[in-house]
């Protein structure tokens, strides 16, 4: 072979990666998207609409360069099973996936595709991650909950309600585990006269009885524990604390804004934003398992005053100040 014969083909070999990783770039990348929550609740339009106005502001334009293939998993566990495979059959570039039974669905259909997580509460107790500086898998993403919650929302609960001094953790199997929130609830409970237990409930029919054991006297209240269970079944929750005059404390606004008394927890939204970050990091390149696992930064609280009315409550004005929205 010729020497510059040679250099050509040894050129052309060199070029073509390069060629490759240029058209890799240059064409439109898909994005899946699977949200946990049913398409008709008011937070996850917030988070699709949060994610979705993202993109642009990091290069990312729909119908140009990006597609997003969006689907709802309606709480529905197997239709978010049917839906992930779905998703995966489509072979998008990255995965944001919403709720840890979305996560846990993903995972069994996919090791390779790169999938970043919001409103997953222990992603190192699910197995979403090996740690959160490093998650070394194909997953990556964003903490809902802070296990230093527990303790506020015994606080909040006791500062609206102070007559409070039995609390029942209203709590299901089928989400985070107790002992994440347990520690922070036992260390403030203590100082504020509050004896805390765990209410365990499987099924609907066991949420009014939980309730009702606490509206036996005055002193009575729940602290509402994240999990899928507690967000399906939140307008009963809410309707039973309300019928049994219980003061309650849920933990995400959208329980407040639906007439729970009282919310503290993370800005879902301002989580997808951040999740539109880690998706373009990954299609940029970076691998999800060098990207760390988030805690949550910005927290909200909503208050509830139609509510507290109705339970003879009157909100101290601080507490009020303090409010990130007030519901009158």
């Amino acid at each position: 072979m010729r020497r510059r014969e040679f250099i050509a083909l040894v050129g052309g070999a060199t070029a073509w990666p390069l060629a490759a990783r240029a058209e890799q770039r240059d064409r439109t990348q898909l994005v899946g998207v699977l949200m946990g929550f049913a398409e008709s609740d008011p937070t996850a339009q917030s988070m699709v609409r949060a994610f979705r106005n993202a993109l642009p502001k990091l290069g990312w334009m729909e119908g140009s360069n990006v597609r997003v293939e969006l689907r709802w998993g309606g709480y529905d566990a197997d239709r978010i099973a049917m839906l992930a495979k779905e998703l995966v059959d489509l072979k998008p570039d990255v995965i944001l996936g919403q709720t840890t039974p979305v996560i846990n669905a993903l995972g069994r259909v996919t090791k390779t595709i790169p999938i970043v997580f919001v409103t997953v509460s222990d992603p190192l107790g699910s197995g979403f991650a090996i740690n959160l500086a490093h998650p070394g898998s194909n997953m990556t993403g964003f903490m809902v909950d802070d296990a230093a919650l527990g303790g506020k929302w015994v606080q909040l609960l006791k500062e609206i309600a102070p007559t409070t001094t039995h609390v029942a953790l209203l709590y299901s199997p089928v989400g985070p585990p107790l002992n994440f929130f347990m520690p922070a609830i036992q260390a403030a409970a203590p100082s504020l006269k509050v004896q805390a237990n765990a209410s365990t409930v499987r099924l609907k029919d066991e949420i009014e009885g939980v309730i009702t054991e606490q509206a036996r006297d005055a002193a009575g209240g729940l602290i509402v524990l994240p999990n899928v269970f507690n967000t399906t079944n939140r307008d009963l929750i809410i309707a039973l604390t309300a019928h049994y005059r219980v003061p309650a404390i849920y933990f995400a606004a959208y329980n407040a804004q639906s007439g729970g008394l009282i919310a503290y927890g993370t800005d879902y939204a301002e989580q997808a934003r951040q999740a539109a970050e880690y998706v373009d990091r990954i299609l940029r390149g970076t691998k999800p398992g060098d990207l760390p696992v988030q805690a949550p930064t910005k927290f909200e609280l909503v208050i509830n005053l139609k509510t507290a009315k109705a339970l003879g409550i009157v909100v101290p004005p601080l507490l009020l100040a303090t409010a990130d929205e007030i519901i009158e």
